[in-house]
């Protein structure tokens, strides 16, 4: 019941988005988001990819960002070497959306922050919406969690880091576990026959990725 009143609230909240809102949508973000790129740079950066020439400027970190792709609904943004920006419309009811974006640093392994808006860049809080994994998750089923080898490779995977990633085409979010990357060859070894190879997927579904 507290998540469909979220729902209500969410609805009466967020404004109708076209199938060109996307590129207004980029262009009018909070520069506390996207600070490498002033206002204008962003129109430009769209202009250039709508004109189909190379979506390349110089961004405030004296690097380059490059938009690699935008469509009416998804847009995949290279911030800078080590980052990136990762924005979708997910759709409520009566053709309302609310729009998630994913901002993910490679320091040098791949963890990202997931957060969500209404179509006027208000954020909406992402525990209504979505669960962050853990490496619970990530364990395979079969594996004797008393096992002391078990105990071992737990004490490595002292940190959460995630790599989340927004499918372009479909209603769909991965989260793919990076901490292994993070470790030490041998660790790694140690960890990796533990673990899954597969990422979780996410599945948009009544408002909320599950």
């Amino acid at each position: 019941m507290k998540h469909f009143f979220f729902l209500f609230l969410c609805v009466i909240s967020v404004t109708v988005a076209s199938a060109q809102d996307m590129a207004a949508f980029f262009t009018a973000i909070p520069d506390q988001y996207l600070p490498q790129l002033e206002d204008a740079w962003r129109k430009d950066l769209v202009g250039l990819y709508q004109s189909g020439e190379p979506a390349v400027l110089e961004n405030t970190m004296t690097g380059h960002s490059t938009l690699q792709k935008l469509t009416s609904d998804y847009l995949l943004l290279q911030v800078t070497e080590r980052s990136t920006m990762e924005i979708r419309f997910l759709p409520l009811i009566n053709n309302t959306f609310i729009a998630c974006m994913i901002t993910t640093v490679f320091a040098p392994v791949a963890d990202s922050r997931v957060e969500f808006f209404t179509m006027e860049w208000q954020a909406l809080p992402a525990s209504e919406i979505w669960t962050p994994v853990n490496v619970d998750f990530f364990v395979k089923e079969d594996t004797d969690r008393n096992d002391e080898n078990f105990q071992e490779a737990l004490s490595y995977l002292d940190m959460d880091l995630i790599h989340y990633h927004l499918d372009p085409d479909q209603l769909i979010m991965e989260a793919k576990y990076t901490t292994p990357e993070y470790l030490s060859s041998e660790e790694r070894a140690k960890v990796r026959s533990l673990l899954k190879d597969t990422p979780k997927v996410y599945r948009w579904k009544a408002g909320r990725f599950e």
